[in-house]
């Protein structure tokens, strides 16, 4: 019965169709180049036959020839060099933008951070060799073998046949160590994640680690998780260097054959093995200029496929990201104008899905200036609601309407400009506290800050308004990094303000200060829902809502 063959792989399908027009022109440059070399080895060799023989009558041309002929190839292998690596890089480019903007838009992460920054900075730039070398050189090998080859047979058919024995079994064992070789980059690539992965983990936690005196036992981890990844990539290298000698002594044993034969034919110890009676010195020069270059296209496939199964192993981690279902988030996540209407939201029988399971969001209405508390045992699906009426979660079934309007892929970016969501982490970018405040540049700040009871906040920073927290808010508390988000949801004009746990791991007094400005949002207009099991923070709002739980 006849062997399937394994699918290809699809990311590496697209792969190859992105960059294929550019990799064939610049494959059929390189092509030119190698077919050009005959005429510069004929130039050669019959210079040193007219120095050899002492006639001189030919010997510039034949050198002018060769000089010529040697610079167009070198513009051509520098030509198409040059648009094999713009080819690769922008191809890569956009898998890196494409695979992004797809993870960005999962509501929930199909990998951990760690294995798709993996991915993203240093897996992907292995692609580079396999888009720079497998097709240009697949392309020489179909053509400069043969001819080379022919040119042989048509002046001995001995050292026609020594390249024909020797020839094939480069690619023959190139296949069986290739199977190794995909084997061991795929151990690599998944011990580089995990690296990664580790990495990410014990950073996020380096507090604790610390605080729990773990610093000898994580730096042993680290230990023997770069001793993991340094004994795959040896694996890996191992069986490069396998290939690399396997092949060069099939190709050394060939040139040597010819080598050995064309010397003693031209002493005249051979008398067989060409159609005459024997070899010229024009003749068998050129035949031992042509066998290098017979084997060199095969030496380069058997790397181009070495580069080909590291190609595969990524391939095969994209392919696997992408078959991970998810939903995305609604909208295009462009900046648009806010959605026209009263800050109303409403929700009837409607459906979302968290973590693969579906949950029903309770049926109710808040209106401009109300504060609802929602209420329910942890896990119920309390900040899954937050989340779908922030147009973050799409809609399975049911209906949440939002300022009078459907909550669809059509209205979420234009919701999402009048919401403001504060979680219980919170995540800064790397700008100064003034420009997180107010992106635009516009607002009053000051008032801002004394509306969310966070000027003194400011005002114990070391530069003020000028300070970078960083990402985690480092220099304020959880309370005081809530309340900046407070000031930001006022400067931003948001009139829906949607809040996760606004008061957890937060003592008495500072949770107070968090509620109140949350408060007196409402106070001033706009409609304030908050996912909390804290009673004071559940009295302080208008009414509660009960969230039931999953479907």
């Amino acid at each position: 019965m006849k062997k399937k063959r394994p699918p290809k792989s699809a990311a590496l399908a697209r792969i190859d169709a992105a960059a294929r027009p550019t990799l064939k022109r610049a494959a059929r440059m390189q092509t030119f180049a190698g077919v050009l070399w005959p005429a510069q080895a004929a130039a050669a060799a019959w210079s040193l036959k007219e120095w050899v023989d002492g006639t001189y009558t030919w010997l510039w041309f034949a050198a002018a020839v060769f000089v010529v002929v040697g610079i167009l190839r070198a513009v051509l292998m520098h030509r198409s060099g040059a648009i094999l690596f713009d080819t690769a890089d922008r191809v890569i480019a956009e898998e890196r933008q494409a695979l992004l903007a797809r993870e960005i838009k999962r509501t929930e992460q199909a990998a951990s951070s760690a294995e798709i920054a993996a991915l993203v900075a240093q897996k992907l730039s292995v692609l580079t060799p396999y888009l720079t070398q497998f097709q240009p050189v697949m392309a020489r090998v179909r053509v400069i073998p043969l001819l080379l080859a022919g040119l042989t047979f048509y002046f001995s058919w001995a050292a026609g046949l020594a390249l024909l024995i020797a020839g094939p079994l480069v690619p023959v064992f190139m296949a069986i160590i290739g199977i190794r070789a995909q084997k061991a980059s795929e151990k690599q690539m998944v011990e580089i994640g995990d690296m990664n992965r580790l990495l990410i983990d014990r950073l996020s936690a380096l507090a604790d680690i610390r605080l729990l005196d773990a610093t000898e036992r994580a730096e042993a981890d680290f230990e023997n998780r770069a001793e993991g990844l340094r004994a795959r990539t040896m694996a890996v290298l191992r069986v490069a260097f396998l290939s690399s000698t396997a092949l060069e002594l099939f190709a050394s044993v060939g040139i040597a054959t010819i080598a050995i034969f064309v010397g003693f034919s031209l002493l005249g110890e051979i008398g067989w093995g060409a159609w005459q009676s024997g070899l010229s010195f024009y003749e068998g020069v050129f035949i031992l200029l042509l066998a290098p270059e017979y084997f060199q296209p095969l030496r380069d496939m058997a790397t181009a496929w070495h580069d080909r199964a590291g190609a595969l192993s990524v391939a095969a981690e994209l392919d696997k990201l992408e078959a991970m279902e998810g939903d995305e988030v609604p909208g295009h996540g462009d900046k648009v104008a806010p959605l026209a209407g009263r800050a109303s939201v409403a929700t009837l029988g409607a459906l979302v899905s968290r973590g693969g399971k579906p949950v029903t969001l309770p049926d109710f209405e808040m209106q401009p200036g109300e504060a609802i508390a929602l209420c329910g045992d942890s896990g119920a699906g309390k900040s899954t609601c937050l989340m779908a009426l922030a147009g973050l979660v799409p809609v399975k079934g049911g209906e949440i309407t939002v300022a009078g309007a459907a909550l669809t892929e059509g209205t979420a970016d234009a919701w999402r400009a009048r919401v403001a969501l504060i979680p219980q982490l919170v995540h800064m970018p790397d700008v100064s506290l003034r420009d997180f405040l107010s992106p635009d540049g516009t607002g009053d700040i000051p008032a801002a800050l004394k509306l969310a009871r966070a000027e003194g906040i400011v005002a114990a920073l070391p530069e003020g308004l000028a300070t970078r927290l960083g990402e985690t808010g480092a220099g304020v508390s959880g309370g005081e990094a809530r309340r900046l988000l407070i000031a930001r949801a006022i400067l931003r004009g948001a009139d829906v303000v949607l809040a996760d746990e606004p008061t957890a791991d937060l003592d008495a007094a500072t949770g107070a200060d968090v509620v109140a400005a949350l408060r007196g949002l409402a106070d001033a207009g706009a409609s304030v829902l908050v996912a909390s099991h804290d009673p004071a923070v559940i009295a302080a709002m208008d009414r509660s809502v009960f969230v039931e739980g999953a479907a």
